[in-house]
Formats: C-alpha cells, sequence, structure tokens
C-alpha cells in the first residue's frame, strides 16, 4: 500500500501533525537532538529571504510515516547558478537522521514527489550517518551520485573504567588542567539550563564566545545574528524540555570557559565551547571534557559524542579518550533536468582530472626551482650557511 503524500509550507502552522512528529522522531534510531521540533522550528525562523521552505509529509493508515523539511535556495558554481535542495538546519546540524518509516519500497514515490514539487539541479543531504535502502535508491535513479565522507566524529562510550584515572598522556594533562584550575581559584560547574535561566545562561557562554577567536574569525554558532536568533531560540526550547547541558568554569561568579551540550536518548551530543583567551593555558577544554563523564556516570549516560569534528587534523581532545566513532557523510543526488546533468558532468570531469593536478602539485613541491642564471660567489657562500634562505 503506498503512502499518502502532502506538503506544508511551515513547522509552526495550526495544521502541522506536532504531536505525530515526535512519536516518528522516537520511533527512528538515528533520530538526534537536530531532528527536534525546537531545533528545525528555531531553523525555519532563521531561513534567509532567498530560501523556502517545503515539508513532505507520509501518512500510512493514518500514522504519520515521513517528514522531510527541505529547503530549497540558489547556490552558484563558476559563472552559473543551481537550484539545489537540502535538509532543512544545513549548515549548522552537526547529525540528522531522515524521519522515514516506511518500506524502501516506497523511495522511488517520494524522490518522484521531491523532483515534481521542488525541482533542481541537486538535492544534497550533510551529515547523515549510516546506510538506508532509500538512499540506495535514490542513487540508482540520479543522473550522477556522490557520497563522500565528511566526518569521523569520536565517540566514548561509558564504562564502570571512567571511575578510574585516566592513564598515560591525557592523565598527565588533566591533572595540570586541574592544577593551574585550582591555583587560579576558579571552579567547574554542572548546569541544567531551565525555561527560566536558559537566557541568561545563553547571554553568558555567547559572552565569552564574542571575545575567543571563534568570535574574531566570526566563525562562532552566536556570531552571525541570524543564527544568533536560531541558537538562542532552540536552545531555550531544548532546556525547557530539559535537554540542554553546560559544564562552566568560573572564576569570581563570571563564565571564562564552557562546553555546552544536548542530551538524548542517553547520549551527550558535546556541540559547542569556547574560552577568554587571557585563560588559555589553563586547558580548560580537557578539564570539562572530563566533567561531561563524571556527570555522566552519575547520571547513568551511555555515551559522549563529539557531535562533529574536522575531517582532518582534528583538536577535539575526545580523540584521546574516544571508544568509537561515527561517520557522517554528505549525499549527493543528480537530477535528470539539464542542469543537473551539468553539474554531474562536471563532477566526474574534475574527479577524473583531480588526480592529475594532485600529483602536478606535488611535483611542484618536490622540485626546487633552478636558477636562470649561475648563482655568484657572493650567493654561493651564503647558500652555505646554514638557516639562510633566498628570499
Amino acid at each position: 500500500m503506498q503512502p499518502s503524500l502532502s506538503w506544508r509550507t511551515s513547522l509552526r502552522c495550526d495544521d502541522f501533525p506536532a504531536a505525530d512528529y515526535e512519536q516518528l522522531r522516537q520511533a527512528v534510531a538515528d533520530a538526534t537532538p537536530f531532528n527536534s521540533l525546537a531545533w528545525l522550528q528555531a531553523a525555519e525562523q532563521a531561513l534567509p529571504a532567498d530560501q523556502s521552505l517545503q515539508i513532505l509529509l507520509g501518512h500510512d493508515a493514518g500514522r504519520l510515516c515521513l517528514c522531510l523539511p527541505l529547503i530549497v535556495c540558489l547556490e552558484r558554481q563558476g559563472p552559473l547558478t543551481f537550484r539545489v535542495v537540502r535538509h532543512l538546519g544545513y549548515p549548522m546540524s552537526d547529525r540528522i537522521g531522515l524521519l522515514m518509516d516506511l518500506s524502501s519500497l516506497n523511495a522511488t514515490l517520494v524522490l518522484k514527489a521531491i523532483r515534481q514539487k521542488l525541482p533542481h539541479a541537486l538535492l544534497q543531504l550533510s551529515e547523515v550517518t549510516g546506510e538506508s535502502p532509500w538512499l540506495q535508491c535514490w542513487a540508482q535513479r540520479s543522473s550522477t551520485f556522490e557520497q563522500r565522507l565528511a566526518c569521523r566524529a569520536p565517540v566514548h562510550q561509558l564504562s564502570d573504567a571512567d571511575r578510574q584515572e585516566v592513564s598515560g598522556d591525557p592523565r598527565y594533562k588533566l591533572r595540570r588542567a586541574r592544577k593551574r584550575i585550582a591555583a587560579l581559584g576558579a571552579q567547574v560547574r554542572r548546569v541544567t539550563p531551565t525555561a527560566d535561566n536558559a537566557l541568561q545562561w545563553l547571554e553568558a557562554v555567547s559572552a565569552v564566545e564574542a571575545v575567543s577567536w571563534k568570535g574574531d574569525d566570526g566563525v562562532g554558532i552566536f556570531s552571525l545574528p541570524a543564527q544568533r536568533q536560531w541558537m538562542f531560540q532552540a536552545f531555550a526550547a531544548l532546556a525547557a524540555d530539559g535537554r540542554l547541558r553546560l559544564v562552566v568554569l568560573e572564576l569570581d561568579g563570571r563564565c571564562i570557559s564552557y562546553r555546552l551540550g544536548l542530551l538524548e536518548r542517553g547520549r551527550l551530543y558535546d556541540y559547542n565551547l569556547a574560552f577568554i583567551p587571557q585563560y588559555a593555558d589553563l586547558g580548560s577544554g580537557r578539564a570539562l571534557l572530563q566533567e561531561w563523564i563524571d556527570w555522566g556516570l552519575d547520571e547513568g549516560w551511555q555515551w559522549i559524542d563529539a557531535s562533529r569534528v574536522s575531517l582532518e587534523n582534528s583538536s577535539h581532545q575526545l580523540h584521546e579518550r574516544m571508544t568509537g566513532q561515527v561517520e557522517h557523510w554528505r549525499q549527493s543526488f543528480y537530477s535528470w533536468r539539464p542542469s543537473g546533468l551539468c553539474l554531474g558532468l562536471a563532477l566526474r570531469l574534475w574527479q577524473r582530472l583531480k588526480p592529475w593536478f594532485k600529483a602536478r602539485q606535488a611535483r611542484a613541491v618536490a622540485s626546487p626551482a633552478v636558477p636562470s642564471t649561475p648563482p655568484s660567489n657572493q650567493q654561493e657562500r651564503q647558500d652555505a650557511i646554514p638557516g639562510h634562505s633566498q628570499r
């Protein structure tokens, strides 16, 4: 039996089935806090004027079994502009689960509905974990399909062994951080914000981020006005549900460093951290991460999850403690429209040429430049001096 499909234009409208949505979210094992209505409604409020929201719902025998909130935007690739469809929450959602509780036999029907309602060159789903027969079906019905690894997020499964002091180099670093924190007179504090004080705490941690390197570079979660609105609204709503957690380092009652996390089904997603630069040598990030672990042991959490890290050269301290990792994938489905065919062709061409460009670049780095004229005797003497280089 085929599901009944319908569209909505807002998650906040009166006819959106909020209670059914939460039931569906709980039924999907891969769902994360970034699938919560609190997060997505805040994301909707923060959408720029050039993006529109369309929500595909699917019902089977009166039961909500599908909800895909999709944003449509125009993105420039070289000299051309293409229509791209993404999951609501991009690019601030660290991990999403696709809320599809349907047989994979209906995957083609859903993809067809998306292409008819939202004609596009590219449908791209970022920060998706695991493999799905739905996505495999969509790949087979795309002119080009690309699956690219976006992240390997370290995770730590809590156990009785965590009640003992960590061993090796992390133990030395943690002891040093704790000694410096104690010498300064600062204190680590656990905070579970509520509906009454969430905004007060968000103001405090956003002020720390503003003076950190993230604020200076404009890459913090509170840096841009639209993102700040999104974060404040989402975290306040999640705090009202009891899912927001903070571990903070306070000096004379003032927050000087923090880690912010979201708790979902016994898994703490370590979403953001920052510290005031003048206290950088304290090593507070490692001490606060240990506080996550201790808190989790006290309250029966199962996992501490880095949520997202850089694919290469990640400096997240959880790498020192991880017992596993979660792979995030970016799934790109190129349509059969002329624009999708052009984009897909460009991608395949680049994939063929990329190894050649990389090899050429490596040869250029490995081969020193040959001077056009023989060096003078003075130049030869200078080059023989250790540490001298030609500018």
